[in-house]
């Protein structure tokens, strides 16, 4: 590819939504990205208002998704669009990314992948076909100390490893606020927009990848319950599960969005044989390293001793704190290096880029759909 900005077209993000413009912000970070089109709203006045507000060509606001595709499609190839941000409810995910890819244009995509596993491997099979690049904005897994933690286990730092505790605690749905027509809670909680998973979807989702991240082992078995503090609440709002990884590594995972006045206090620690690391996302910018026979020691962002890729993923110097959105640009900048580098018939090796891919969406979806069965069963000990 010609060296550009590569063109973003996005479906979903209108008014009132949160993720949209955590998107635009994100991909618009490092000047390799410029947003050229949308389908914000299924309300085409909506769409209309989110495109004038966005400052876009009126010819470039569409009344739907499948609009949208069509005529970017028409346009010539030094105009349409690149790629597309999906950041719509969970429901309707897999039907505009399996029109974009069929289409030829590839896909950045919010987490859960889809609204059920079954949809999420028939989107595999999908980008498999079709050779294009997608991408899952697990965007935790962007901070640079994430990457350290990463490498230092991966390394041997902490010898063999024995056990992965992570946790996901919020509070804003400690009351049924749903009910008062708070837009992102109505659709978190609707098991037809939401799927089968309420917070162990939204937020569960992350924590088991964070921890199949830093680890490097896939959960393989979940032993797991889900509750509904809430009275009248049809999705959970609460989990806790065991969690047996590869290699005889054991583990627990919570997930919580009644934990009252908790805001986003995601939480991963590792131990091995020779030690341990812990890492916040509350203070994303340190993380604990803890040895067997030696001193506790703090590894900080920005400076000379960490990893290659902590330091790819560092914009400025240490003490300056970098957070949320930088580490969503970080997916949107290693997804941009992946679509610059695809050429049509020849597979791109997806592990050299360091996103999460359709695979580990798919994984995603496994975990929600054994983690609802072991809740559901008496047995408990449920295969992912």
């Amino acid at each position: 590819m010609k060296k550009r900005k590569l063109r973003m077209g996005m479906i979903g993000g209108g008014p009132d939504a949160f993720i949209g413009a955590v998107h635009r912000k994100a991909a618009a970070l490092d000047g390799e990205i410029d947003l050229v089109c949308g389908a914000f709203s299924s309300n085409p006045t909506k769409s209309a208002e989110a495109g004038k507000a966005l400052y876009l060509n009126s010819d470039r606001v569409y009344e739907s998704y499948s609009t949208m595709i069509r005529e970017e499609k028409k346009l010539p190839e030094g105009e349409r669009m690149d790629f597309v941000a999906i950041v719509t409810p969970n429901h309707v995910h897999f039907d505009p990314a399996r029109e974009a890819l069929e289409n030829g244009f590839h896909v950045i995509i919010d987490k859960p992948l889809t609204l059920s596993l079954g949809e999420a491997k028939k989107l595999k099979s999908i980008v498999e076909k079709s050779g294009l690049v997608l991408a899952v904005t697990h965007a935790y897994v962007g901070y640079p100390m994430v990457k350290e933690a990463k490498h230092l286990i991966k390394s041997g730092k902490l010898g063999k490893i024995r056990k992965v505790f992570v946790e996901y605690p919020q509070g804003w749905l400690a009351t049924p606020v749903e009910k008062s027509g708070q837009k992102q809670a109505g659709w978190r909680t609707d098991p037809k927009r939401s799927g089968a998973g309420g917070a162990i979807g939204d937020i569960g989702t992350h924590a088991a990848h964070l921890a199949e991240y830093v680890s490097g082992l896939n959960i393989i078995e979940v032993c797991a319950e889900l509750n509904a503090v809430i009275k009248g609440r049809l999705l959970d709002d609460d989990s806790a599960m065991l969690l047996r990884f590869e290699n005889e590594v054991t583990g627990t995972l919570i997930a919580t969005q009644v934990a009252a006045g908790e805001e986003n206090n995601l939480k991963i620690r590792v131990y091995g044989e020779k030690g341990g690391l812990e890492w916040r996302q509350e203070e994303p910018n340190t993380l604990v390293v803890r040895s067997l026979d030696g001193p506790t020691q703090i590894y900080r962002t920005g400076l000379p001793y960490l990893c290659d890729q902590a330091k790819l993923n560092t914009r400025v110097p240490s003490g300056h704190p970098e957070g949320y959105l930088e580490a969503f640009a970080n997916i949107y900048l290693a997804f941009s290096r992946a679509v610059r580098d695809y050429k049509p018939g020849k597979k791109l090796n997806m592990s050299k880029y360091d996103f999460p891919d359709v695979d580990e969406g798919v994984r995603g979806m496994a975990f929600v759909e054994g983690v609802v069965k072991s809740s559901k069963s008496k047995q408990k000990w449920v295969k992912i």
